[in-house]
């Protein structure tokens, strides 16, 4: 398949999502990680952190980088809402064509974003594989368990969905349904609107500071819980296309 063409880049811009909550550790490795990938990026692209409600120093931090640095933008919600809600939010605010999510942990690599582009305009979503996982035994192993169950319960073929780090086209992210668990099924809803996904191959890194938000809980019982009601979701999902339209203000927008 041919890469992105330098000419269809040209016409793309990105919002690069980090939602944050109480990563305060890891937030002035973060910026040093994304400026990398800033330094090189082939379409326009703004770095736009939602804060979770943090109760650590994440906010103040976050505010300093976006007054001395216009690629960075922030927004920070009332109180701490999960991270489907710190999406949602995020991807409510852009203003751009293209959208993509990376956790502030660097677990994974803002410049592997550079081949995601490679695969579009043909797929709607590219989604990362973390393929040599840098997590304890406890972590994997929920996780693996979850991903089975979400698998055989909805056949969506996502080998990694909770991979960190993700691509999507902004008017497929726009008709995302916000609900509690909707961020481990954003290639299944892609999928749903008649999209297409890639998935690859991504480095994974041990956490650079901090604490993981995560436990068995919210990775293996929560997981299942949301699965069902995704297939509620499913059994009553509806697409529509225009046929013809006449709307002069469309225009002007």
């Amino acid at each position: 398949m041919p890469a992105a063409t330098p000419a269809y880049l040209a016409t793309q811009s990105l919002t690069v999502l980090v939602p944050v909550y109480n990563e305060e550790e890891s937030l002035p490795q973060f910026v040093a990680e994304m400026n990398k990938y800033l330094a090189v990026a082939p379409v326009a692209t703004t770095v736009l952190f939602v804060n979770d409600g943090s109760t650590d120093g994440s906010l103040g931090f976050m505010r300093e980088v976006c007054r001395h640095d216009a690629r960075y933008a922030f927004i920070s919600l009332a109180r701490n809402e999960g991270l489907s809600t710190a999406l949602k939010a995020g991807i409510d605010h852009c203003r751009s064509t293209l959208v993509a999510y990376i956790d502030a942990d660097i677990q994974t690599s803002p410049l592997d974003l550079l081949l995601f582009f490679e695969f579009l305009p043909e797929y709607d979503m590219i989604s990362g594989i973390r393929a040599r996982r840098r997590d304890s035994v406890l972590k994997k192993l929920s996780s693996k368990v979850a991903n089975g169950f979400r698998r055989a319960l909805i056949n969506d073929g996502i080998v990694d969905t909770g991979c960190p780090l993700k691509l999507l086209k902004l008017e497929y992210a726009r008709r995302l349904p916000l609900f509690h668990g909707m961020h481990r099924f954003l290639g299944a809803l892609v999928q749903l609107q008649g999209g297409k996904v890639k998935q690859l191959p991504v480095q994974h890194f041990p956490r650079f500071a901090g604490t993981a938000k995560y436990n068995l809980w919210n990775r293996a019982w929560k997981p299942l819980v949301d699965t069902f009601g995704f297939r509620w979701i499913r059994s009553r999902w509806k697409n529509y296309e225009i046929g013809e339209q006449h709307h002069p203000g469309l225009a002007h927008e």
